[in-house]
């Protein structure tokens, strides 16, 4: 089950979750409703997040066998995307490590605190606070990708990604 599961933009479900969040340019009432939901179970009781949910089925583009655990990065992923305004195609942590003036958009701090992150739930928070200092921009497919597979190789190649300042030795 979990290999079949690809966010590719050339995979059934990647195409069909990018227009969804095309569509959200249209329906700006769901787009509201979910950018508005704290949680990561507002998403998933909101009617927005189900009208998606059930849209994926139809197209079947979503197992309908999907474990709860799925159909959380699921509703993480449709509560982030809601949020994207422009789609972007760099990687996330690239995308945070840009300089604004001398500093990152996201600071290491905040950056290190983002990989310790183990739940969804908390990914869901962590990464909706980060999208209004990326921007709003973020890769439709690559979000939902790290999303869905956050573990510990996730976290890695983040840390390898993000462009952390040279420290000169003294």
């Amino acid at each position: 089950m979990e290999e079949k599961i690809s966010w590719n933009a050339e995979s059934h479900l990647g195409k069909t979750l990018h227009k969804w969040w095309q569509g959200l340019e249209d329906d700006r009432a769901s787009r509201a409703v979910l950018r508005r939901c704290a949680t990561l179970d507002a998403v998933a009781l909101s009617d927005a997040y189900q009208r998606f949910y059930r849209y994926l089925l139809a197209c079947n583009a979503w197992p309908e066998n999907a474990g709860e655990w799925q159909r959380d990065k699921l509703a993480a992923i449709a509560g982030l995307l809601a949020s994207v305004k422009t789609e972007d195609t760099q990687r996330l942590p690239v995308k945070m490590s840009e300089l604004s003036g001398d500093k990152p958009l996201v600071s290491e701090l905040r950056f290190r605190d983002l990989l310790k992150i183990e739940t969804t739930a908390d990914l869901f928070v962590g990464l909706r606070r980060i999208l209004p200092l990326i921007g709003y921009q973020a890769s439709i497919e690559q979000l939902a990708h790290d999303v869905y597979w956050w573990n510990d190789d996730t976290r890695k190649k983040w840390a390898y990604s993000y462009r952390w300042p040279v420290k000169q030795p003294a």
